[in-house]
C-alpha cells in the first residue's frame, strides 16, 4: 500500500515561507506525476502545483511566482516551498501521487496564515 506523509505544515505570519514535504513509501519515479492540492474552509479543493516524472511543473495562477514544486529522488520525497504567502493560502495542504486511473493522497497539512 502506498503511503504519502507530509509534514511542514503550521502558523506563519503573512509575508511569511513555509516549506511542506512529502515522503513517499515508494520511488517517486513510479509515479506520472505528484502534485500538492489545498482545501481551504467552505471551497473545493484545488491543484496548487504538480511535477511530471520528467520533471514538468505547472502552477496554480494564485500561486505563480511564489510556490515552487521540487523532488529528492533519493529520499523519494516532494517538496512545496511557499514563499510570500497570505491568508488566501490558508488551507490543508495533501500530496498526491498519479499512476495512471490510480491517484493516492496523503492524510493533509493545515497551513495558517494569520498574524
Amino acid at each position: 500500500q502506498v503511503q504519502l506523509v507530509e509534514s511542514g505544515g503550521g502558523l506563519v505570519q503573512p509575508g511569511g515561507s513555509l516549506r511542506l514535504s512529502c515522503a513517499a513509501s515508494e520511488s517517486i519515479f513510479s509515479f506520472a506525476e505528484m502534485g500538492w492540492y489545498r482545501q481551504a474552509p467552505r471551497k473545493q479543493r484545488e491543484l496548487v502545483a504538480r511535477i511530471t516524472a520528467t520533471g514538468l511543473t505547472n502552477y496554480a495562477d494564485s500561486v505563480k511566482g511564489r510556490f515552487t514544486i521540487s523532488t529528492d529522488n533519493a529520499k523519494n520525497t516532494v517538496y512545496l516551498q511557499m514563499n510570500s504567502l497570505n491568508s488566501e493560502d490558508t488551507a490543508v495542504y495533501t500530496c498526491n501521487g498519479n499512476r495512471g486511473r490510480y491517484n493516492y493522497w496523503g492524510q493533509g497539512t493545515q497551513v495558517t496564515v494569520s498574524s
